[in-house]
């Protein structure tokens, strides 16, 4: 997300839009229009974007379809705007995977409100995944010098750490014993292939015995799973 947000705004209704768009850029937040599901999809494709509203009532797509593609697709907060105000329709939305759901007719500065905490609560997200590395079931938070498998934290030196992180920044790449040295201990001189083979293996305790594979005659790679 760059310094000023773009949002998308997917309603067939025009006077929406313009009352939307007028709250949100006095924000500073960038907003593209489209009339129809269709619309928005190829907007889409051809714009970043960070965030979207979408109507549920709209032409050659309706709201739940374009919702399920752009998070698919795209992996963004979609907020449902609709005229159906029962509780069962929220919760249809919600189940469906919508990160929020608005009522019409709705307040535009509480619009706006909601629209300005999911986009900090995403550049939050934004400014964490700059630190974290992932693979497969995997996330090391290089900041924090921590490595999760799942949801389990497991405790590794500084020099397993380093292993890991250039291990899961190129799965499946085979890393010969002196890459290995430069990444871990950064002095070739001063380790033996005895030393490598020990880390390696107290590596596979923590991890998984099938995740590092020994390449022979050549060293070692993180596996991916077919």
């Amino acid at each position: 997300m760059g310094n000023q947000p773009c949002i998308l705004i997917a309603d067939d209704e025009k006077e929406i839009i313009t009352v939307l768009k007028l709250f949100l850029e006095k924000e500073n937040i960038r907003v593209i229009e489209a009339y129809d599901g269709q619309a928005a999809y190829e907007i889409m494709k051809r714009n970043e974007i960070d965030l979207a509203i979408v109507d549920i009532m709209m032409p050659r797509m309706n709201g739940y379809e374009l919702m399920k593609k752009l998070q698919h697709e795209f992996d963004i907060p979609v907020v449902l705007l609709s005229a159906k105000d029962k509780l069962d329709d929220r919760v249809l939305g919600l189940e469906l995977g919508a990160d929020d759901y608005i009522t019409k007719p709705f307040e535009p500065l509480e619009v706006t409100a909601r629209i300005k905490a999911h986009l900090r609560r995403l550049a939050k997200h934004h400014t964490d995944d700059q630190f974290t590395i992932r693979f497969e079931d995997m996330r090391l938070d290089t900041e924090k010098c921590m490595l999760f498998v799942g949801t389990e934290e497991i405790n590794l030196t500084k020099i397993e750490l380093a292993l890991m992180e250039m291990f899961m920044c190129n799965p499946g790449k085979v890393f010969t014993r002196e890459q290995i040295f430069q990444a871990g201990w950064n002095d070739t001189t001063i380790v033996d292939d005895n030393t490598i083979r020990v880390t390696i293996s107290r590596l596979r305790d923590k991890i998984g015995s099938d995740r590092i594979k020994t390449i022979r005659g050549l060293g070692y790679r993180l596996e991916v799973s077919r």
